[in-house]
C-alpha cells in the first residue's frame, strides 16, 4: 500500500452485498481478517431484488446512443422505461448533464473497452467460488429476446453483431421464440453463452462462507463515518459502536458517495432504481427472457418467475412507488401469455449505483487505507465476484492482474 501504511491483516467491508462480501471472500484468499458491516441485512438491497443475470457478452453502458430519446419519454411520460421524477435535485441534473455526454458512439466504444477487461474475467470468479463451495453454480442457459418489431429485431441483431466484433462472448441464434411469448412477438432471437443465478441465495451462501472461514458480519449497523487513524481506520455506526482495522472497504452501492466524498471520490454517482415481483407462471421458463424495447426482463425464481424493470432517478431511500411497479406490469402484459398477474409477490425496489462514464469505481480513495468498490449500474450481479476479486489482491499484495486506472475512484 505505501511505506506509511503496510499491507493489512485486518480489513473491515463496509457493504453485504455480492460486491462487498466477494471482497471480503478474496481478502480471507489472502490471509486477511475482514468484518462486514451491513446497515441492514446482509444481501437485503439491490443484491436480492435483482434479476441475477450473469451475462458477460451482454455487459454494456447504460449511456448508449441514442439514449437521449429515453431521457425525453422520461420527462414526458410517467409510464416510461426511464423515470426521473421531478424535483430539484441540482446534483441529479448535472450528473445526467455528464451522463448525456457519454451517449456517443466514440464514448460508448472506448467505455466497452474498459470493460471487456472485467466482463472476460467475470465467469473465473464465480468459477472459483463454486470450486471452493463458497456458492452455488452459476445455471447456463439460452436467453429469448423477444420484438413486436422488424426494425427492433433487425436493431438489436446489429447491437449483437457489434458486441461479437468487439470480442464480447455471446452467440445467438435468429428465431426459436420462447412459449411465454404471446402473439404480438413477431420476431426473436436466442443469446447462448450466458448463465443466470438466484441472487438472494447465492449471497446467503457468500455470506455463509465467509462466516465459516472466520470472517465476522455485523447486520443492521448504520454507518456514522469512517476515518483514518494514521495507523488504520475506525469505522463508527450511528448507534454509537466502533470497529476498527488496518483498513476499510467501502462498497455501499448507491450510498457510496455519502461515505466516500470527504476521502475524494469524484465520479458522478446516483441511485437508478428497479424494480421487480415475483409471479406464477403456466409455462416453466427454460432461461431467462429478455424484451428490450418494454426494458422488462423474467428469470426464473423460486419454482416461479422474477420479473423486473424500469429505471428510476430517485433518491435511493425513496419509498416504492406502485406506479412504476404498474408501469411494469403495463409494458409486459400484452408481450407475456401464461402468467397469472394477481400471484404477483415480493414487490421490491433497490437502488443500482450508477455512474456518469458507465465505469464502475474500483480502487483506493486518497487516504492509503481506505478503498472504494462500486457504481456498478444494473451490472453488479456479473461484475461483483471478479471486482472483489480484483480490489482483494489490490488491497493484499499491492498487485492487481488488471489495470485498474479506468476505474480509479478519484477520476473526474
Amino acid at each position: 500500500m505505501s511505506a506509511s501504511a503496510p499491507f493489512p491483516d485486518s480489513v473491515i467491508v463496509v457493504g453485504g452485498g455480492i460486491v462487498g462480501l466477494s471482497t471480503a471472500w478474496y481478502l480471507q484468499e489472502h490471509g486477511v481478517e475482514v468484518t462486514v458491516v451491513d446497515r441492514g441485512s446482509v444481501g437485503g438491497g439491490a443484491s436480492w431484488g435483482n434479476a441475477g443475470w450473469v451475462v458477460p457478452g451482454l455487459v454494456t453502458p447504460l449511456a448508449e446512443p441514442g439514449a437521449w430519446r429515453h431521457g425525453v419519454e422520461a420527462l414526458f411520460r410517467k409510464d416510461a422505461p426511464l423515470h426521473i421524477p421531478p424535483r430539484f435535485d441540482p446534483a441529479l441534473w448535472r450528473f445526467l448533464a455528464r451522463f448525456s455526454r457519454n451517449m456517443t458512439a466514440g464514448r460508448w466504444r472506448r467505455t466497452m473497452e474498459h470493460l471487456q477487461p472485467l466482463t472476460a474475467l467475470a465467469l473465473d470468479a464465480f468459477g472459483e467460488l463454486r470450486a471452493a463451495g463458497a456458492a452455488p453454480a452459476v445455471v447456463e442457459a439460452p436467453y429469448s429476446i423477444g420484438f413486436r418489431s422488424t426494425d427492433d429485431a433487425d436493431h438489436f441483431r446489429s447491437h449483437l453483431q457489434e458486441l461479437r466484433g468487439m470480442g464480447q462472448p455471446v452467440g445467438y441464434e435468429h428465431g426459436h421464440p420462447a412459449p411465454q411469448f404471446s402473439a404480438e412477438v413477431t420476431d426473436s432471437f436466442r443469446v447462448t453463452g450466458q448463465s443466470f443465478i438466484d441472487p438472494g441465495a447465492y449471497v446467503a451462501d457468500l455470506a455463509a462462507s465467509v462466516k465459516q472461514r472466520g470472517g465476522r458480519i455485523l447486520e443492521n449497523w448504520p454507518i456514522h463515518g469512517v476515518a483514518d487513524t494514521g495507523h488504520g481506520v475506525r469505522v463508527a455506526s450511528a448507534t454509537g459502536a466502533a470497529e476498527e482495522a488496518d483498513a476499510v472497504v467501502l462498497a455501499t452501492g448507491a450510498w457510496l458517495p455519502r461515505l466516500a466524498r470527504e476521502w475524494g471520490l469524484r465520479t458522478p454517482l446516483q441511485p437508478g432504481r428497479g424494480y421487480s415481483f415475483t409471479v406464477d407462471c403456466d409455462v416453466p421458463l427454460d432461461g431467462p427472457l429478455y424484451l428490450p424495447a418494454e426494458r422488462v426482463v423474467a428469470t426464473p425464481y423460486a419454482g416461479a418467475v422474477r420479473i423486473a424493470g424500469t429505471m428510476e432517478f430517485a433518491g435511493a431511500d425513496d419509498p416504492l412507488d406502485p406506479a412504476r411497479l404498474e408501469s411494469v406490469v403495463a409494458a409486459a402484459k400484452p408481450v407475456l401469455r401464461g402468467v397469472d398477474w394477481s400471484t404477483r409477490r415480493d414487490l421490491w425496489v433497490g437502488p443500482r449505483p450508477v455512474t456518469a462514464d458507465g465505469l464502475p469505481v474500483l480502487g483506493r480513495l486518497r487516504s492509503p487505507r481506505i478503498f472504494a468498490s462500486g457504481g456498478h449500474g444494473m451490472w453488479g450481479i456479473v461484475l461483483g465476484p471478479v471486482s472483489g476479486r480484483l480490489l482483494a489482491g489490490l488491497i493484499a499484495t499491492g498487485r492487481a492482474p488488471l489495470d485498474l486506472a479506468p476505474y480509479d475512484p478519484l477520476r473526474r
